[in-house]
């Protein structure tokens, strides 16, 4: 086993249960397309001394072993895939979430696999990940619950955008995503009838006012990637409904993350949390950049 400083890295999380493949790949993938060493975290809770509780240092140790394995298991997979990355391997003496977002404040992305939890199951497992982490990490996490869809020509990521201070930092990301797979751009942004006048003109001037500050929200990143096919729909509908469907065939669905107050939920946002259970590829979960802009 190996250790380094995750500075400028890609951070994988390991599940010492079932290391995902899909999102080793993944990972391994985008570090390497990136330029960057792939750091693989499986994170083991210390013991606490409790003299009438018999065999808990060798549980923990069986524990330990176990997750050494995955994470061998993980960094073999992924030095298959690309035999010059680099990847190293530790074992972090924490609760996972926790250490997850401790090793997100130097890394350019985390990845997670899914365990597929329920909602009512990632409030109650002390070993939840998907959801604390992607509401307060510090920096973008990507969620691969499911694969990447690469039979579309050309391939395509989809960036939902709003007017939430993380929006900004969504754009810049799907942008940066989609340029070196050579893929478009779908930038969406939905408004719900129930939230404008009834009358078709009142529909009407919602929508012409949304494409204006659609196109105003992405106008100053296509000088930076002129070759990404960059399209706009302003689409009636709920943003988690929406988004899914776009989701179904693309390599991968960005959103910001602009929850507030102390519920990992509510960190988080009800968009990128009910995406995490219904979008159809990869979801990325984008926190505003530290000077709420550009």
């Amino acid at each position: 086993m190996t250790s380094a400083s995750s500075t400028h890295s890609i951070v994988l999380g390991v599940d010492a249960r079932t290391p995902e493949a899909m999102a080793v790949a993944w990972a391994a993938d985008e570090a390497h397309r990136r330029g960057l060493p792939l750091r693989m975290v499986h994170a083991l809770p210390p013991v606490s001394p409790d003299p009438h509780v018999l065999g808990l240092d060798r549980h923990h140790k069986e524990l330990r072993d176990r997750g050494e394995r995955a994470l061998e298991t993980a960094a073999a997979l992924a030095r298959h895939r690309h035999p010059d990355l680099p990847v190293t391997t530790t074992v972090a003496d924490d609760v996972p979430a926790p250490a997850l977002c401790r090793e997100s404040a130097q890394a350019e992305l985390v990845v997670l696999g899914s365990r597929r939890l329920s909602r009512l199951e990632e409030v109650l497992s002390a070993s939840s990940v998907i959801v604390p982490v992607s509401a307060q990490a510090h920096c973008p996490v990507v969620v691969v619950r499911e694969p990447e869809h690469v039979t579309q020509n050309p391939p395509y990521v989809v960036v939902g955008v709003d007017a939430g201070p993380s929006s900004a930092a969504a754009i810049d990301f799907a942008f940066d995503l989609a340029a070196p797979r050579h893929a478009a751009l779908r930038a969406l942004r939905m408004w719900q009838s129930h939230l404008v006048g009834h009358s078709p003109l009142d529909e009407q001037a919602t929508v012409q006012s949304l494409r204006r500050l659609l196109d105003e929200s992405t106008a100053g990143r296509r000088a930076t990637h002129p070759d990404v096919s960059l399209t706009h729909e302003v689409i009636r509908g709920h943003p988690v409904e929406e988004l899914a469907k776009a989701s179904e065939h693309a390599l991968a669905v960005v959103v910001g993350r602009h929850g507030r107050g102390g519920f990992t939920g509510m960190r988080l946002g009800s968009v990128p949390h009910g995406l995490l259970h219904h979008a159809h590829c990869p979801v990325v979960t984008v926190p505003a950049a530290p000077d709420g802009g550009r």
